[in-house]
């Protein structure tokens, strides 16, 4: 439990934070949002006393134990399992047991246990520093960034360990579902001051707008009222008979304090540069197999088709091949076997971390993003700019002197100047804060032509997600539907089949108000357009019915009053009609039973879906 008190921080000019204030109580898990920049790294940095503040001060209990993950390495131990033990004195099989089930769940087999830590890849290191702090005996743990490192299936055993941590907790994390999953209370650091409250980050970016929205409409009013007193003194200053209420408004008028005009806070605003395609279909992919040694086939047999207008996203475990495939579909690499057929027309942006190498150290923003279409308009050029957060002279800067987030906006602003059909995403969100990651999504939803996406962040799974292409299981495989359908049918192999969650909750989470109201008219409509035919139809066979009954009433009266007349043709005849009529009466039942069921399920479908986004 700490409690931060009128915390400042500046770099010359550049101001991060301003009597910053909050507290974490206890068991509280703090999702800490802000945009890129505005000090929440720095914040942790300073709780654990790795960096100064100017002023205010930070007070933490004696004894208090934070464990921090650090993106540091230094291993002092031969194997995994000893360097992650290190952290932590208890009883050596307790302790042991506990280790492997946090490094097992972080994605480490039985067998990278004797491994030495010095031989895996960098992310690896990351996950074996995150084991150490998640096994250690802390009080608090700062997470910054914890699912950089990590694939979809170890993010959400993550989640797990996290909503069952007893202690205090306070996370970053681009990925707002990851965070909302987990957090108990949320701060933001907004407009140099933080605000706290008990929830998720829709409730706080509500609250935030709302608060805003009511500051806005008291500063106008304030300046209305301003402008009124100033008028009344200018024209009844001169007038003697007046002169005491025009002394009372100047000391009104200078008592009051002028309300700052908020100013607009900067994001990513863009979109993606589509264009008609000539075909429905762009690419075939037929029998593909790949890998990068023989003994080490990534894809083998994958055959699927891209059209116009499809959402596809890549999932799965890290090394198993996500990339690799977008590099195949890219043109990087070629593939073993099997082949990729591409539409002669189509014309495709790829975005990939890696490429910011590629990047000119010597050109300015503006020149890189130019570079993509030599002949494209200069206002077009420096309009992308501003809108990848690269306004005024910033477009000047030069690729040396940007921070790896800065470099992938400016990737990000060479595919905004291509005119494309079809983007191909890796890991898109990486480097990229809350807010620029819903610029992002609505950028993805709006574009006119086919998205395939590599990508670990379960926000932007759910939110643009028709189909999937997933690594489990030992192959690759084709998921036609979307993230949530494909958790409740089919799920995670490390996970098993107990993972299940409702699809409505799972999507209502990441839309706004005006969204839910649009799906709610949407919900509405395809109700109306689903029940009314069966409606229509359930109707006719009850009148149908009725007339049948009617008609077999009516044949046994006749049948009564043949048998007083002794009329043998009817008493031979009757029957058989009544038996004709019987049967399409049971047809008719059978039919209206159907009718009446699917009605039911449908009704009650769309009744749950009205539900859940209502509540």
């Amino acid at each position: 439990m700490i409690t931060i008190n009128l915390l400042s921080k500046s770099y010359g000019t550049r101001v991060l934070f301003k009597d910053l204030s909050f507290n974490v109580g206890k068991n509280e898990k703090i999702g800490l949002v802000a945009r890129n920049g505005c000090g929440k790294t720095t914040l942790l940095k300073m709780i654990t006393g790795s960096q100064e503040y100017d002023s205010g001060e930070i007070q933490i209990p004696k004894n208090y134990k934070i464990g921090y993950l650090q993106q540091h390495i230094s291993f002092s131990y031969k194997t995994v399992i000893d360097e992650v033990v290190s952290v932590i004195l208890k009883e050596e099989a307790e302790t042991k047991w506990q280790a492997e089930k946090i490094l097992f769940g972080l994605g480490f087999s039985k067998e990278d246990l004797l491994k030495d830590p010095l031989t895996f890849s960098g992310g690896y290191k990351i996950r074996i520093n995150l084991a150490k702090i998640l096994l250690s005996d802390s009080d608090m743990l700062l997470l910054d960034e914890p699912n950089n490192y990590l694939d979809i299936v170890a993010i959400r055993w993550l989640i797990k360990f996290l909503k069952a941590w007893k202690g205090e907790l306070i996370l970053i994390t681009h990925d707002r579902s990851f965070m909302d999953q987990v957090v108990t209370h949320t701060v933001a650091i907004h407009r140099y001051k933080a605000k706290k409250i008990t929830g998720n980050t829709l409730k706080l970016y509500e609250q935030i707008e709302k608060e805003e929205e009511i500051y806005e409409k008291t500063r106008l009013n304030h300046e209305k009222k301003k402008k009124k007193t100033e008028l009344f003194i200018r024209r009844f200053r001169a007038k003697a008979r007046l002169a005491g209420m025009v002394q009372s408004r100047i000391k009104c008028l200078e008592k009051q304090k002028d309300l700052e005009e908020l100013t607009e806070l900067e994001t990513l605003d863009f979109s993606f540069n589509g264009i008609d395609f000539p075909a429905n279909k762009m690419m075939g992919i037929h029998s593909l197999k790949f890998g990068y040694t023989d003994k080490n086939i990534l894809i083998d047999g994958l055959n699927l088709d891209i059209l116009k207008k499809e959402r596809i996203c890549i999932i799965g475990k890290n090394g198993k091949g996500k990339s690799t495939l977008l590099k195949l579909l890219a043109g990087r690499i070629a593939p073993l076997s099997g082949n990729i057929k591409i539409h002669p027309e189509l014309k495709t942006g790829y975005f990939v971390q890696s490429d910011t190498a590629d990047l000119n150290d010597n050109d300015t923003v503006l020149e890189a993003v130019s570079a993509s279409v030599p002949d494209g308009l200069p206002q077009s050029a420096k309009n992308i700019c501003g809108s990848m957060m690269f306004g005024g002279n910033d477009m000047f800067k030069k690729i040396s002197v940007l921070s790896g987030g800065e470099k992938s906006r400016v990737l990000l602003g060479k595919i905004l100047m291509k005119p494309v059909h079809l983007l191909l995403l890796d890991e898109p969100t990486n480097h990229l804060d809350l807010e620029s990651t819903e610029s992002l999504i609505d950028a993805i939803n709006d574009f006119s032509g086919s998205v395939i996406v590599v990508t670990h962040n379960e926000e932007l799974l759910h939110s643009i997600a028709q189909k999937l292409i997933i690594f489990d299981r030992n192959k690759v495989s084709f998921f036609d539907g979307t993230y949530a359908e494909f958790l409740e049918k089919q799920g995670w192999e490390d996970e098993g089949s107990s993972v299940k969650i409702n699809i409505a909750n799972t999507k209502k989470r990441y839309y706004t108000k005006e969204d839910i109201k649009k799906m709610k008219a949407v919900l509405i409509q395809e109700k109306s357009k689903e029940l009314k035919p069966l409606e229509t139809k359930i109707k006719e066979l009850e009148k149908e019915i009725l007339e049948k009954e009617s008609q077999i009433e009516h044949i046994t009266a006749l049948l009564l009053k043949a048998c007083e007349d002794k009329d043998i043709n009817f008493l031979a005849e009757g029957p058989k009609q009544s038996k004709e009529i019987k049967k399409d009466l049971d047809t008719l039942y059978d039919q209206l039973f159907a009718k009446t069921q699917i009605f039911e399920e449908k009704e009650k479908y769309f009744k749950k879906e009205i539900d859940n986004l209502e509540n």
